[in-house]
This record gives C-alpha cells, sequence and structure tokens, in this order.
C-alpha cells in the first residue's frame, strides 16, 4: 500500500472516529466535553474537536491526490479507495448533522442520491469501456460541501457574530450544484450510451 493509500484509509479511520464523538453519548460513561460561550453563542467542545479531525480527513483528500499524481503513484485502487473515503466522510457528516437539526433532513437526501445515481452512471460506462471522469461543477459541489460542512463543525465562527450564514449558504450551494452535476454526468453518459 502506497502512501496515497494510506492517506486515504486515514480519511476512512478519522470518519469512525468523527462519527463515534458525534454520536456516541459520552455523558452515559460520565465524560462530559465541556461548552462554552462565545458572544452569548453557546458551542460544545465535541464539535470543536471534531471538527479539527475532520479539517486533517479534508486535508489528506487534497494530499492523497496531489501526491499520487506527482509521484506517478495513481492506482485503480486508489482512485477506488478515494472516491469510497470522500463520500463517507462527507455523507456521514451530513447524515449527523441532520441527525442533529443543524440541517434539513433534504440535505442529504438530496446529496447522497445524486451520488447514487452518478455512481451508477459511471459504472455503466466503465462496462462500456468508457471513463467518465470528474467535471468542474462536481468539483465545485465537493469543494463547497466541505468547507460549508467544516464551518458548520466550528458554529459558523467568526461569521456567525455577525449573523452571516456563510456555513449554511455554502451547504445549501452545494446541494444546488451536485443537481447540475448530476445533469451534466447524465448529458455525458447518453453520450456514451
Amino acid at each position: 500500500m502506497n502512501l496515497p493509500n494510506k492517506l486515504t484509509v486515514t480519511r476512512i479511520i478519522l470518519t469512525i472516529v468523527i462519527i463515534i464523538l458525534c454520536l456516541f453519548p459520552f455523558y452515559s460513561i460520565g465524560i462530559n466535553f465541556p461548552k462554552f460561550n462565545i458572544s452569548g453563542l453557546v458551542v460544545d467542545s465535541t464539535y470543536f474537536i471534531a471538527g479539527v479531525i475532520y479539517l486533517i480527513a479534508a486535508i489528506t483528500d487534497y494530499f492523497d491526490g496531489k501526491i499520487a499524481r506527482s509521484k506517478n503513484l495513481v492506482t485503480d485502487t486508489g482512485k477506488l479507495l478515494d472516491a469510497i473515503a470522500d463520500k463517507v466522510l462527507v455523507n456521514s457528516v451530513l447524515v449527523i448533522f441532520a441527525c442533529k437539526g443543524f440541517v434539513p433532513a433534504i440535505v442529504p437526501v438530496i446529496y447522497i442520491f445524486r451520488d447514487e445515481v452518478v455512481n451508477s452512471l459511471k459504472m455503466d460506462a466503465l462496462k462500456k469501456g468508457k471513463v467518465v471522469a470528474a467535471i468542474k461543477s462536481g468539483k465545485i459541489k465537493t469543494a463547497s460541501m466541505m468547507i460549508g460542512l467544516a464551518l458548520m463543525f466550528f458554529y459558523n465562527l467568526p461569521f456567525e457574530l455577525i449573523n452571516l450564514k456563510v456555513a449554511d449558504f455554502l451547504i445549501y450551494f452545494a446541494v444546488i450544484m451536485s443537481l447540475v452535476s448530476l445533469y451534466e454526468y447524465y448529458k455525458l453518459w447518453k453520450k456514451i450510451k
């Protein structure tokens, strides 16, 4: 297993840590994470800790691809693992935030639905011997969602202090871009079909 693939596996492991931090009832075993008041906004340090881990995971996403391309270590296993790791990270966090009431349930529903349809289109194209590469709207979707989720972990600070909902905007923008990219992937698939 090369370095880029190790970074990708690390991202999956970090995602599991985030899930445990955000969902495990630590209070039931006597562990209470402190809460802080920042200008009237009560923040739970659990999300700050999970947010730092999320940022580390997101950084591994950047570096695994960069290292793989620069050192000629791109492998089919790496491509598959990277796609899985990205979806596991983002979709898990979206579902957690929906369960906690930070985002409406429709956000992960649309986002995950889009991922499944696009994956199906890509697999069908692959059966026909064609590879459907990542497209710009899909990359914009991913970047917007990753930044929006990172801000949400940190309670949209510092923007929340001036009542600017940057995290919400980025997440909703990512959902719109997911639908745009779904349409564009569908058009590419139709050309192959």
